[in-house]
């Protein structure tokens, strides 16, 4: 019987040569299996080992389709040559004009050389005093005007950035081999940082207005979880919140279930007059946050607010893969806390992300978008023509990065015919070109564009 990694190796390597293009479609497997030779399960087996790897997707009722943008072999194969000038609505990094000036400022009296002195010494993941009750007021709404949620200072842990804050606090919750539940569609970088921790992740129902805790419950009691991984503020990329009675329920939910959650709040800047979960129940909920989106990408200072029960394990984790924060990049937070300047750029960036979205939902009207009106992303179901590893691929020809959905699905299944428009990185007037090309694309025949 012939090996089915021998066999997805050689389409690994039809694809990485561009003889299967971005969007291409394969046979069903009973058709690969009886040109093949083989039997159906091995057939199964290699669509799943091709699934694995990340270079194709299967979309329910359509078939199973090549991957655009997904392994890092597939990245030189465009369906044609992509345009000069790349638009990047993939990555989603704001930047608010005269920023770079704003935080400069704050930056001299640190050169002097006592107080340089002091900024390059290490610091651990309790960072210092002055810093946990900078950061404590940051996330509970001094500097953002928003709600009442006043963390101790003493629960308040640092690390080098917010993936690591996050990677810290799933491998305190959940040993390897064991599940974490996230929604249904979750940041791409939890479901790397589940493979490399050995964790299973357990996708949770979720509506229109997000988890369902109901549903938590019933998938709990069937195959128990360690710990939870949400976004209930600006969930990313759907920018949805939980509405206030689903907040609570989700609240009594974790009491009942004895689980921890980890709220991811990095783009809850965004939205400050909604309290974390954490409000409700402080006792099972990790809150991570980072400054990359609040400031800048290059100051990617991640801190997390840990109950009493938890904090010495999530220390220990940071301790362990070496993701304590830099004393420098932690003292410029704490003078850029204290002078207003995070407060002036959070305000700056609200007003920004508004206009952006305000821009796409002129500029895409009639189009099926899923986003809050403050958000810097919009979840965009496609035309019934399109699928969406296809309409990136017509995108990346136009010079034009976006994310597929499959990019957010969990688990190796169905892939949403949507993709997600960082609204954040490009200039306003390059943004309002790049949005009306890609609605352009969108009310043509893909046929017609891909050949």
């Amino acid at each position: 019987m012939e090996d089915f990694r021998l066999i997805a190796d050689e389409i690994a390597a039809s694809i990485a040569a561009g003889r299967l293009r971005p969007g291409e479609q394969l046979p069903t497997q009973r058709a690969f299996a009886r040109r093949r030779r083989i039997a159906p399960s091995t057939a199964a087996r290699v669509y799943a080992e091709l699934v694995r790897r990340s270079l194709v997707v299967g979309e329910v009722g359509r078939g199973t389709f090549v991957r655009a943008g997904g392994d890092a072999s597939l990245r030189g194969v465009p369906l044609a040559e992509p345009a000069a000038a790349r638009v990047d609505l993939e990555l989603n990094y704001p930047v608010v004009p005269e920023q770079a000036e704003v935080l400069g400022s704050a930056l001299a009296p640190m050169l002097r050389t006592d107080a340089l002195d002091a900024a390059l010494r290490p610091v651990g993941a309790r960072g210092t005093p002055t810093a946990r009750r900078a950061f404590a007021s940051l996330v509970a709404s001094g500097a953002d005007g928003g709600a009442a949620w006043q963390p101790a200072e003493d629960e308040v842990l640092f690390a080098g950035n917010g993936r690591q804050a996050i990677a810290a606090s799933l491998a305190a919750l959940v040993p390897p081999g064991r599940r974490l539940g996230v929604e249904e569609l979750t940041y791409p970088v939890v479901k790397a940082i589940a493979q490399r921790l050995g964790i299973t992740l357990v996708p949770l129902p979720t509506d229109e207005h997000g988890l369902l805790p109901d549903a938590l419950g019933a998938v709990h009691r069937a195959t128990p979880l360690n710990a939870v991984y949400a976004q209930p503020r600006l969930h990313n990329p759907l920018g949805t919140s939980l509405a206030p009675e689903r907040r609570e329920a989700l609240a009594a939910a974790l009491r009942t279930l004895d689980l921890t959650l980890v709220e991811d709040a990095v783009w809850s800047f965004l939205q400050p007059a909604v309290p974390p979960l954490a409000a409700l129940a402080p006792e099972r909920t990790i809150v991570v946050d980072s400054l990359s989106k609040r400031l800048a990408p290059g100051l990617s200072t991640g801190f997390l607010v840990v109950p009493d029960a938890l904090r010495a394990a999530v220390g220990a984790s940071l301790r362990s893969t070496g993701g304590n924060p830099s004393g420098f990049a932690l003292e410029a937070a704490v003078r850029w806390i204290g002078d207003g300047t995070v407060s002036a750029i959070g305000a700056a960036k609200r007003a920004d992300a508004v206009q952006r979205q305000a821009l796409a939902r002129r500029i895409l009207a009639g189009q099926r978008l899923l986003a809050d009106t403050c958000s810097y992303y919009t979840w965009w179901h496609l035309p019934p023509q399109w699928r969406a590893e296809t309409f990136v691929a017509a995108a990346a020809r136009e010079g034009i990065a976006l994310t597929p959905g499959a990019a957010f699905a969990v688990g190796p299944g169905a892939s949403p015919s949507a993709v997600r428009i960082g609204l954040a990185s490009p200039p306003l007037p390059v943004l309002e070109r790049a949005l009306r090309l890609l609605g352009e694309l969108a009310d043509a025949a893909p046929e017609d564009l891909l050949g």
